[in-house]
């Protein structure tokens, strides 16, 4: 008998035959990987065996579950989804909170799994266990049409997890969408796309049963209060928009592709200046207590859901203050299926290959919110810029050559988020170390950085001490699956995070064994890499940010250097119990 919150099994679905097999997933297993990213990890460790090419018909892709989704607890109705990325050839994961994690755990299963490639464009529709593949109706449609069209067609009760054109064509950071909301980052909607997938619909009508049901209900109730405290006040008032000018006033917001950390034009892109232009109205996720979406309306008077990330990545990185057209170009990116983070800082990239000369489109300047725009559409058109970009900064910087990989603002191929990392150096090892690349989200070295205990500007032991706390943190809440934005809602995370698990599993489960298994699944994410191609040298930035100082809005110039790098991962490879080469011993 499975666990409480568990069903002890995956179902694994061939796209091309229909045929599908049931993977046992034993207790054991769900115990050290928890679900989420870990359990995905563990899968695809599992199933992708040889495989060296993430859009090949054998490479899987997963959709995991974990314990806690169907349960009452806040911002748990979440979905992992995992698979070998085509931008970085290793490891990546995505998450998305919506109805979908609730109607695909409702199928009875811990994770679905497609492997195969469909003869024509289809969908995999999964009912109760039951699997359809059926030709799709919506093949060069947008995520949202794809989306309506099935619900409309198909009825009530089927929720579905859908790409765009740029999954179809498969931009190396496609994305995969549910109900306006996206596992965005490593290209999961190419590898979909690659499958001859446009869409996955899932409904069920299997119970998640917990252990003790009394403990469950009080638990959900503390944290549905606590959620709503203090703690996670900036994100209701401000979403993540407020960071826009706090992160330029601490001279940490990348600007014009990282050769500068503040902007002069970050009062127009600003949480207040934005709202009082463009607000629309607060949003939720699916059983999320908090509250912190903020829609704004496009020119066409579209709800867009703004974020710091992507206010950074297509706004302050390309040199763009015009609020119209920045979310403008998140509207669009949403429209492709595209990541924003990977298509402005490939964008950036390409207007200093420009600016150097060393593109020939003329057009596509610093600045010019417009030239956002015109390149994300030929992104979407598949043009011989597009075609490019669509490949990633690091890609495209191999093919223009001329040093340009020096200035492609990347880790493993995954472009950078919206932090500086030479003024944020907790931030900048989490950035060179992690798994799945340059992320914010499982690193978490940021917190660090910010929490005003240690000189951001001097990385050294303490940075590299939180930066893998940071990490483990953020392998466990992508595991359980919680969202981020409560973590400092929890005053003793390791102790009530294994106190939730117990009362949903029945496991008893210490906040000691909780954080051990955090830190095997951080080294488990590494060993599948290291299958799939990992080499020390991975583990690094480009040479911009350990060769150019920056000038900041203080008047202080602020470095990080090769040396500085090297020994904090050195530091890291010894606290994780690595080789010196960050090799298992």
């Amino acid at each position: 008998m499975a666990a409480g919150g568990c069903f002890g099994r995956a179902l694994v679905v061939d796209a091309g035959s229909g045929v599908a097999r049931v993977l046992d997933v034993p207790e054991r297993v769900q115990r050290s990987c928890v679900g989420g990213v870990g359990l995905g990890t563990w899968l695809i460790g599992e199933l992708a065996g040889e495989v060296t090419d993430p859009l090949s018909p054998e490479a899987p892709i997963a959709f995991v579950f974990s314990p806690l989704v169907g349960t009452p607890l806040t911002t748990s109705a979440k979905f992992a989804v995992v698979a070998l990325s085509p931008l970085t050839g290793l490891l990546t994961d995505a998450l998305a909170s919506s109805h979908f994690a609730l109607a695909g755990k409702a199928t009875g299963y811990d994770a679905l799994v497609l492997v195969g490639r469909a003869a024509d464009p289809a969908t995999v529709l999964i009912d109760d266990g039951v699997v359809t593949v059926e030709p799709t109706r919506s093949w060069g449609a947008s995520a949202a049409a794809a989306e309506a069209e099935l619900r409309e067609r198909c009825g009530r009760g089927w929720q579905v997890a859908s790409i765009g054109v740029a999954g179809e064509r498969g931009v190396a950071y496609a994305t995969i969408s549910h109900d306006g909301r996206h596992a965005g980052r490593g290209g999961l909607g190419a590898v979909l796309g690659s499958k001859n997938v446009k869409a996955l619909a899932v409904r069920g009508t299997h119970k998640t049963a917990v252990a003790d049901p009394a403990g469950v209900l009080a638990a959900a109730r503390d944290l549905r209060g606590r959620s709503r405290g203090r703690a996670t006040e900036r994100y209701r008032e401000l979403g993540t928009m407020g960071n826009v000018l706090a992160f330029n006033a601490l001279s940490t917001l990348p600007t014009r592709n990282f050769q500068q950390s503040t902007f002069e034009g970050a009062a127009s892109l600003g949480a207040t200046e934005l709202a009082q232009a463009r607000a629309v109205t607060r949003s939720s996720c699916a059983s999320c207590s908090i509250g912190c979406e903020h829609l704004y309306a496009d020119r066409a008077g579209k709800r867009v859901r703004m974020e710091h990330q992507s206010v950074s990545a297509l706004g302050s990185l390309c040199g763009v203050a015009d609020a119209e057209r920045v979310i403008a170009a998140s509207a669009l990116c949403d429209e492709l299926g595209v990541d924003t983070i990977s298509a402005g800082g490939t964008i950036a990239w390409a207007m200093e290959c420009v600016a150097r000369g060393l593109l020939d489109a003329p057009w596509l300047r610093f600045g010019d919110g417009e030239a956002v725009l015109r390149a994300l559409r030929e992104i979407g058109e598949g043009t011989p810029l597009g075609t490019l970009l669509a490949r990633g900064s690091r890609a495209a910087a191999h093919e223009v050559g001329h040093g340009s990989l020096g200035w492609a603002a990347q880790v493993k191929g995954l472009e950078l988020p919206g932090y500086e990392p030479r003024t944020m150096q907790s931030m900048a090892l989490g950035l060179a170390v992690n798994a799945r690349g340059a992320d914010h989200n499982r690193s978490g070295a940021f917190d660090a950085d910010l929490s005003g205990d240690l000189d951001r500007l001097r990385g050294g032991a303490a940075h590299v001490a939180g930066a893998v706390e940071a990490e483990d943190r953020a392998a466990m809440m992508d595991s359980l699956i919680l969202c981020s934005f409560l973590r400092k809602v929890f005053t003793d995370p390791w102790v009530e995070w294994s106190r939730l698990l117990s009362l949903v599993t029945g496991w008893d489960v210490s906040a000691e064994e909780l954080q051990g298994t955090a830190g095997r699944i951080v080294l488990s994410k590494r060993a599948v890499n290291t299958r799939h191609g990992w080499s020390t040298d991975d583990d690094w930035l480009p040479e911009r940010f350990l060769s150019e100082e920056l000038t900041m809005a203080s008047g202080r110039t602020a470095g990080l250097t090769a040396a500085q790098l090297r020994s904090m991962i050195a530091g890291y490879y010894e606290a994780r119990g690595l080789t010196p080469e960050g090799l298992a011993p």
